[in-house]
């Protein structure tokens, strides 16, 4: 199966379930992702673990992992490129700001994602010399 068809299955499953997925993915907090291709335009769809800020309800964090790849996802760029895009749960889908989290803070909220999510630890491991995981804030707009 492709990392295409994988995302639509967990798509579909997010949103038949109420916001729960099974696999790999069961129990962890996953959100659906919209973002603008920021050279095509085109709208992209996909979903993400994401911490929820245990202080502000309205912001969430997601991690750009790409599944332990070297490179960034392209969903990380595009995020980052625009600055915003639109961030769908269980409940609701609202637009969002974007804002990549760096030193203390970065490591504060990594900390926090790999103590909910402890296979995260193993993409550090995986990428030692390669690339730091970015963590970016979504902050409902």
């Amino acid at each position: 199966m492709s990392d295409i068809d994988l995302n639509q299955q967990v798509i579909a499953e997010f949103r038949a379930s109420g916001g729960r997925v099974g696999g790999h993915l069961e129990g962890v907090p996953v959100v659906i992702l919209h973002h603008r291709g920021r050279s095509s335009g085109r709208e992209y769809v996909h979903p993400v673990v994401c911490l929820v800020d245990a202080d502000d309800a309205n912001t969430v964090y997601v991690f750009g992992t790409n599944g332990g790849q070297p490179t960034s996802p392209q969903w990380y760029r595009n995020l980052t490129a625009a600055g915003t895009g639109t961030v769908e749960t269980a409940s609701a889908t609202y637009p969002v700001s974007v804002r990549e989290l760096t030193g203390a803070e970065r490591e504060r909220v990594w900390k926090k994602q790999t103590d909910q999510a402890p296979f995260f630890a193993d993409y550090v491991d995986k990428l030692a010399g390669v690339r730091t995981i970015p963590v970016l804030a979504l902050t409902r707009a």
